[in-house]
């Protein structure tokens, strides 16, 4: 069966689709010097094999651009959407995992730099509502800057019953709240765990909440209300893999 496929801009983001053996490319659209720096970039392959190239200036790709006010850089890729990985089969194999779980949060470029972050400190992988989540969006890709690539991404139709069903496979749930019992840095994080995170705005959504084993915060400047979420994540994400780097 052909998947869709759909448009990603940016230089991190079509050379990484290029490097992934498990993603399908299907046309690159590149300037002169766009070709150039592909080239200097992965001088020990070219990964422009077996892929139909279109040479452009960069005003032809600016309409690839425009609508989402982005810089293109000199690199369109049209791409097929990557397999979907199993969450079920996942958690058999791995343990003492770490998984982000999204609950509302939609917003493609704080998801783009959160997958960033979420490679950058080894998370093993990203729980989202199939629904809501932006799987084609120029937004995302070029926010992610090629991370994307590099890891699990888990959609799935219902947050609420994942959750439910994670706790009885001995995972367990922090929700993230400005209002948490807790400082994160407080808790020693063993064991599997979820990092639930809800939308900047309203947080996580009540009947989320209730799936939590704790909820926890981060602390910060009391004349500071609140921070972005990608920020937030990265903040967390950075302490999680400090700590493992301890133990190991």
């Amino acid at each position: 069966m052909n998947k869709s496929s759909f448009f990603i801009i940016g230089q991190h983001a079509v050379l990484e689709a290029l490097k992934n053996p498990k993603r399908k490319v299907l046309r690159v659209f590149l300037t002169e010097e766009g070709k150039k720096n592909i080239h200097r970039k992965s001088p020990n392959k070219n990964l422009l094999d077996d892929v139909k190239v279109y040479y452009k200036t960069k005003k032809e790709l600016d309409k690839y651009s425009t609508k989402e006010n982005l810089l293109h850089q000199g690199y369109v890729a049209e791409i097929e959407h990557l397999d979907k990985p199993i969450l079920k089969d996942f958690i058999k194999e791995k343990k003492n995992s770490t998984l982000v779980c999204l609950d509302g949060v939609t917003d493609p470029r704080n998801i783009g730099a959160l997958i960033r972050s979420a490679v950058s400190f080894n998370i093993d992988g990203i729980i989202v509502k199939e629904r809501n989540f932006p799987n084609e969006s120029k937004l995302m890709y070029k926010a992610a800057s090629g991370s994307i690539e590099y890891i699990n991404i888990f959609e799935v139709s219902n947050i609420n019953s994942t959750l439910k069903n994670l706790k009885e496979k001995n995972f367990w749930v922090y929700g993230f709240d400005g209002n948490g019992d807790k400082n994160f840095t407080d808790i020693k994080w063993e064991g599997n765990n979820i990092l639930l995170f809800g939308s900047e705005g309203t947080g996580m959504h009540k009947h989320t909440t209730k799936y939590a084993d704790f909820l926890v915060k981060i602390d910060i400047n009391k004349n500071v209300e609140s921070l972005n979420i990608s920020n937030s994540a990265a903040i967390v994400f950075h302490h999680l893999s400090f700590l493992k780097k301890r133990v190991d």
